[in-house]
C-alpha cells in the first residue's frame, strides 16, 4: 500500500502559529498595554482619539528617552538614580549658554549634552575604578547634579529661548494627527538601540556582562570598557532627553527631573527588563513607558486625583518586580 501524506500534527501547527507572535519578553507588556487601553476606552469617550494618542506620546517622549539609558545600565545589573537630575542640569546648561552667553543654539545644545555625558562617564568611572555600587554612586551624583543645577541657574527658570531649541516640540502632521517632532526622534533612537543590542558584537557583550561579569571577563570581554561605554552613552541619552524637555516646555526648568528617575525605572521594569541584568528587550522599555503614559492619561480623563495615579504606578512597579524576582528564582 502507498502511504498517504499526513497533515501536520497539532504541535507542529502550534509551533508555526507561535512563530508569528512577538517575543515572550515583550508579549506580557504588550498585552498589558492593550488591556489598559481597552479599559480606558470604555471609561473615557475621547481616549481613542488621535489627538489624545498624540498627547500621550508627547508626555512619554522625555521619560522614554531617559528609559533608554536606564535600560542599558539595568541590563548590566546596575541602576541609575541620577538620570532625572542630570537631565535637568543639561537643560539648564544648554538654555543658559544660549540665552545669557549668546552661544549659537546648536553649540549650546551640544555642550549641554556634553555635560550630561560627562556625568554619565563620572558614574561609570566610580563604578568601575573604585568599585562602588551603582545605587550609591548614582544616589550621590543625583544630589550633586541637583545642587549644581540650582547654583548655576540661581533657582530661576530660563525663558526667551531661541526657536532652534524648541522646534522639536512643534507638531508634524501624520495621517491628519499632529505629532511632536521629539516623538519621532525618540522612536528613531529606540530603533537604533534595538539594532545595536540585537545585531552587533557590543550589544552581545553588554548582555554577557549583565549575565555574568566574571564569566564575560574570562572570555576576553573588557568588562570595564563595556560599563564605561554604557554609563557614558546613558548620559548622552539624558542630554537628548533634556533637549526634548526644553522643546516641550519652552523653558529651562531647574525644578525638572525630580520624579523622572523613578518614572524611567518604572518604564524599564514594566517593559520586562530584569533588575538582575542580562535579560530584556529595548522595545519592551518603550511599551513600559507607554503603559505609564496610558495609565496617567486615562486616569486623568476619568478625573482621578494625581495622588491615586502615583499609587497605582507604585503598585504596577511592585507587581512587575515581584514577577521578575519569581522568574529569576525559577531560572
Amino acid at each position: 500500500m502507498l502511504a498517504t501524506p499526513t497533515s501536520p500534527n497539532r504541535a507542529e501547527r502550534m509551533k508555526d502559529w507561535t512563530r508569528h507572535l512577538p517575543p515572550m519578553a515583550i508579549l506580557g507588556p504588550l498585552l498589558a498595554l492593550l488591556a489598559a487601553s481597552a479599559f480606558f476606552a470604555t471609561q473615557a469617550d475621547n481616549f481613542l482619539s488621535g489627538q489624545n494618542f498624540s498627547l500621550i506620546l508627547q508626555q512619554v517622549m522625555v521619560v522614554g528617552l531617559l528609559a533608554i539609558g536606564q535600560t542599558l545600565i539595568i541590563l548590566t545589573a546596575g541602576i541609575d538614580l541620577s538620570c532625572g537630575m542630570v537631565m535637568a542640569l543639561g537643560s539648564i546648561v544648554m538654555t543658559k549658554l544660549a540665552t545669557e552667553m549668546g552661544l549659537h543654539p546648536l553649540l549650546a545644545m551640544l555642550l549641554g549634552i556634553g555635560a550630561t555625558t560627562a556625568f554619565g562617564l563620572l558614574n561609570g568611572l566610580l563604578v568601575t575604578r573604585i568599585k562602588l555600587p551603582p545605587f550609591i554612586v548614582t544616589l550621590g551624583t543625583m544630589n550633586i547634579a541637583f545642587a549644581i543645577t540650582q547654583i548655576y541657574s540661581g533657582a530661576q527658570t530660563i525663558t526667551d529661548l531661541p526657536e532652534a531649541m524648541t522646534f522639536l516640540g512643534d507638531p508634524i502632521m501624520i495621517l491628519g494627527t499632529p505629532v511632536a517632532g521629539g516623538v519621532l526622534v525618540m522612536l528613531a533612537l529606540y530603533a537604533m538601540v534595538w539594532f545595536a543590542l540585537s545585531h552587533t558584537a557590543p550589544g552581545r557583550h553588554l548582555y554577557a556582562v549583565g549575565n555574568n561579569r566574571e564569566a564575560a571577563r574570562l572570555t576576553g570581554i573588557s568588562t570595564e570598557r563595556v560599563l564605561l561605554t554604557v554609563y557614558a552613552l546613558a548620559g548622552t541619552f539624558y542630554g537628548i532627553a533634556a533637549l526634548l524637555s526644553v522643546a516641550r516646555t519652552g523653558v529651562g526648568d531647574p525644578q525638572a527631573g525630580q520624579t523622572e528617575n523613578l518614572d524611567s525605572i518604572t518604564a524599564v521594569v514594566l517593559g520586562g527588563t530584569s533588575l538582575f541584568g542580562g535579560r530584556g528587550i529595548i522595545v519592551g522599555t518603550l511599551i513600559g513607558a507607554l503603559i505609564v503614559g496610558v495609565f496617567r492619561n486615562g486616569l486623568t480623563l476619568m478625573g482621578v486625583s494625581s495622588v491615586y495615579q502615583i499609587l497605582i504606578t507604585g503598585i504596577l512597579v511592585i507587581l512587575a518586580v515581584a514577577t521578575d524576582q519569581l522568574s529569576h528564582k525559577r531560572a
